[in-house]
């Protein structure tokens, strides 16, 4: 493992040739899986020690009663490892890097309080939503800014048709986007596996995108993600023995969007993470159906995946075919990148 670091290490500048560029990035998402299996066992006995466990709406599908106390606040099984490694191989000469690693912490501090709030022995439901939000709005105008000036970005890409200029219009947007994203993907975590492997498949593709635009630094910030996520996913397993809490969701969304706009190809972040948008979206409809019908519900229940639980798909179902779906429109987006 030292001789892999040391290699690492001294190739942290960018290499000439995109073949080393590739491996380097290939290699980081490798060394992620295995640092994140390592932490799992000795992190998940922390975390039981100390007793932060979840709570469980009582509202919510009866089979979730047995998740009550699993522990949570995994999502540092994620970050942790890709602020280490991008630090140390992801750095240097890249400096807009600071960028989703910053949003990848704030983030992450951001739903871990939240997280906090809500554990099974403090009672307590964490933080409002308004409160949330607030927050998350914030990061998120401090990564649109960082993206509109110091690195130049204001335009939108539209497959088919090409690259067009927005100016300030870029700002909102990206706000919006950033902050939206961490939302959905923090409401598609409801069942084992689901938010991390949509969201594993979303960086993926991403990773993808920004490879064949060159750009070596996001498509190792990609890969990096992608091997910690699967390395959480490892524990998160169904039946799970760590859930990520928001203090993954919300990092893994805020920093997908992140990197999305750091290819400029934001406008395929819907098509990439169907799964989060539709999640969303079944939130949204439910609660304005419910507001304007006066009590009456369009699904059995929201999130979506509850939804499909009450109608009688077992949770492996939900998740494998929702991944399925994802992979899809991930094979989608990255084509629609090429046109």
């Amino acid at each position: 493992m030292m001789d892999l670091f040391e290699v690492l290490r001294t190739r942290s500048v960018l290499p000439r040739d995109p073949g080393e560029n590739l491996a380097l990035s290939l290699a980081l998402s490798g060394v992620a899986f295995v640092i994140t299996v390592g932490i799992g066992k000795p992190y998940i006995a922390w975390l039981r020690r100390h007793k932060i466990g979840k709570q469980i709406r009582l509202e919510g599908p009866e089979g979730h009663l047995t998740k009550l106390g699993t522990p949570t606040m995994g999502g540092f099984m994620i970050t942790v490892p890709v602020i280490l490694l991008t630090l140390l191989f992801n750095l240097a000469g890249r400096l807009s890097m600071l960028l989703p690693l910053g949003v990848l912490i704030g983030t992450a501090v951001l739903g871990a309080i939240d997280d906090r709030l809500s554990l099974v022995t403090t009672g307590r439901g964490g933080m409002t939503a308004r409160f949330k939000m607030a927050w998350l709005l914030l990061f998120s105008l401090a990564a649109a800014l960082v993206l509109h000036f110091p690195l130049g970005l204001r335009s939108i890409y539209i497959p088919f048709l090409g690259k067009f200029e927005i100016g300030l219009w870029y700002l909102p947007i990206a706000v919006l986007a950033i902050a939206g994203t961490a939302n959905a993907v923090n409401l598609t975590d409801g069942l084992d596996t689901l938010a991390g492997g949509t969201a594993a498949v979303a960086f993926t593709a991403y990773g993808i995108i920004a490879f064949l635009q060159g750009q070596i630094q996001v498509v190792t910030f990609c890969f990096t993600m992608v091997g910690a996520i699967l390395g959480f996913l490892w524990y998160n397993a169904h039946p799970a023995q760590v859930f990520m809490g928001d203090t993954g969701s919300l990092a893994l969304g805020a920093a997908l969007a992140t990197a999305a706009f750091m290819t400029g190809q934001w406008l395929l972040l819907p098509v990439i993470g169907i799964v989060f948008v539709a999640e969303a979206l079944s939130v949204i409809l439910q609660v304005a159906y419910y507001k304007l019908t006066k009590g009456k519900r369009l699904l059995r229940m929201a999130p979506l995946h509850h939804h499909f639980e009450l109608i009688g798909w077992s949770e492996t179902q939900i998740t494998m075919r929702f991944w399925l779906i994802s992979m899809m429109a991930g094979l989608l987006g990255i084509a629609l990148a090429l046109v």
